[in-house]
């Protein structure tokens, strides 16, 4: 029988770590060819590490894995990018932990998923190239569901099936989508959505980012569509993410 390869070359983001042992860190790492993965940094936490300063939460890194007896070891890190401006602004800093939390959350170790991993470096880098914040992480949200299979349906009522009309409606997370007046009023758990919401986020969902990018997102319709989707997104994970309340706390 063929032998795995003892030792890997892969692309990666660091999605997050915690301390291991004494001086290890345990990190969570999307690649770009084994998807999520965990991995073991040793002695990452001795002040002459020299891999210490490439692993840092959302930071963009060619690794070197070796295949140990429970995990995968991290024997050498050259970053490819930092994201730097992502590190000096608190806001920027809070979406991209967001962006990264959300991915966390919804992924498992299940193997390669590289629109995956293209969908959050291309969103690390438009948030520190300057691109709308705002835009930026509704576009991500709404192609992560896209690409998770959660796609919102919201060109259609999700119980009568009928076409949504240019009217107010409602939104059922239970039933994955924009309910019609008719439907939505009194169903269990359905919240109200305007027709201006609705409308920005059918371009979100069907429109590439290119075009998405030169909309001008009025700041109230984007806090609807904020609560509209942590309130999907709540539904789908069964819990709260932590990361929007510390937005919302920096953001006052």
């Amino acid at each position: 029988m063929p032998t795995r390869e003892r030792s890997l070359r892969v692309e990666a983001v660091v999605l997050r770590h915690q301390d291991w042992g004494e001086a290890d860190r345990l990190l969570a790492l999307f690649t770009r060819e084994m998807g999520k993965v965990r991995a073991v940094a040793k002695g990452v936490r001795k002040l002459r590490s020299r891999k210490a300063g490439h692993l840092e939460p959302f930071t963009r890194v060619n690794l070197l894995l070796a295949r140990g007896r429970e995990m995968l070891i991290v024997t050498q890190a050259e970053t490819s990018s930092t994201y730097l401006p992502l590190r000096e602004d608190l806001v920027l800093f809070g979406q991209a932990s967001y962006i990264v939390e959300l991915l966390d959350r919804f992924t498992y170790e299940e193997g390669e998923n590289r629109l995956l991993f293209h969908l959050l470096t291309d969103t690390l880098a438009r948030l520190s190239n300057g691109d709308s914040p705002a835009l930026v992480v509704r576009y991500y949200e709404m192609r992560l569901l896209d690409l998770l299979g959660f796609r919102p349906q919201l060109f259609n009522c999700g119980r009568c099936q009928e076409e949504i009309k240019a009217e107010d409606q409602f939104f059922s997370a239970e039933l994955g989508g924009a309910l019609c007046p008719k439907c939505g009023k009194g169903y269990p758990g359905a919240i109200p959505v305007s027709m201006s919401a609705l409308k920005y986020l059918r371009h979100l969902q069907r429109s590439s980012y290119a075009d998405v990018k030169r909309v001008s997102l009025p700041p109230g319709v984007n806090r609807e569509m904020e609560a509209l989707v942590e309130h999907y997104l709540t539904y789908l994970l069964e819990r709260s993410l932590n990361v929007p309340r510390f937005i919302k706390q920096i953001s006052r």
